[in-house]
């Protein structure tokens, strides 16, 4: 019987591996077609075939440029990122701390918390940039921009939390409590390691979703563009791979705030392990 099996599981196996590799072309293949073009020569241009091979454009990307402003752009877009992970994760953090106990309107406040999720981001930053308007304040990346990210990452944020929360076992605390810790040293040695990878996972989708935002700070980033807008406008204005060299910058960036992430994780539950005793 076991042939059988193996010959029926292999008939299936081929024609999902194609649609894989399919997918995973359309996911990653105009990825590489950028980072391959930005390598052209000198007198290179933006499609193929290549004009020999360099790191010309790379260098453009540093020196002063007729239409653009990679670097200004690239710094707003990061320091917003933080600015913006850091509120996901502390905010996160303490909403899924308060809703481990009911309380009156948690249900409500949880709902509204999602619409941001619904509505389309356009309308969001439209009404951001017009409610900035209407009481007399200019919008910019640092104020309007940075509260119409928190709308779209503090959601996923919470979420993460609540089925953390919803799991975690509260033994934990309990035996902490007993063997006579105060709350703050039960949560500070006892539930915060125990959360830590996945509050990591927080500050990881806090930066990557405001970092690449578009239409949330479209009406909402005032005078000074983030890197999304920033390219966004070059599309049209600039006509050499020095574009395609900023998307393999920022491309690699991310990628490395991943890995930086995932080693992150892996480092505390290493440690974790390490520290746990072992069975006799």
């Amino acid at each position: 019987m076991a042939a059988p099996d193996k010959a029926k599981r292999k008939a299936g196996f081929i024609p999902l591996t194609i649609i894989f590799v399919l997918f995973i072309i359309f996911l990653y293949g105009p990825t590489a077609t950028i980072a391959i073009l930005s390598f052209q020569g000198p007198d290179g241009g933006l499609t193929f075939p290549m004009n020999g091979m360099s790191l010309h454009w790379f260098r453009q990307l540093f020196e002063e440029q007729q239409v653009g402003d990679f670097g200004g752009s690239l710094t707003r877009s990061i320091l917003l990122g933080i600015a913006v992970m850091l509120c996901t994760a502390v905010f996160s953090l303490l909403a899924g701390l308060a809703y481990r106990r009911s309380f009156m309107g948690g249900n409500v406040l949880f709902y509204l918390t999602l619409v941001s999720l619904i509505l389309p981001s356009i309308l969001i930053s439209l009404g951001i940039g017009i409610m900035f308007d209407r009481i007399g304040l200019s919008p910019g990346w640092y104020s309007s921009a940075f509260g119409a990210h928190l709308t779209w990452t503090l959601p996923f944020g919470l979420l993460i939390m609540f089925a953390v929360f919803n799991r975690f076992n509260k033994s934990y605390e309990a035996a902490a409590i007993d063997m006579g810790a105060t709350s703050w040293q039960t949560f500070r040695l006892v539930v915060f390691p125990l959360i830590l990878p996945s509050l990591i996972g927080v500050c990881l989708f806090g930066f990557t979703l405001s970092y690449d935002e578009f239409a949330r700070t479209l009406m909402t980033a005032g005078t000074f563009n983030t890197l999304p807008l920033e390219i966004y406008g070059m599309t049209t204005n600039v006509t050499t791979p020095v574009l395609y060299a900023l998307g393999t910058l920022t491309t690699l960036f991310s990628f490395t705030l991943i890995s930086a992430a995932l080693i992150s994780i892996w480092a505390v539950r290493k440690s974790r392990a390490r520290k746990a005793p072992t069975s006799a």
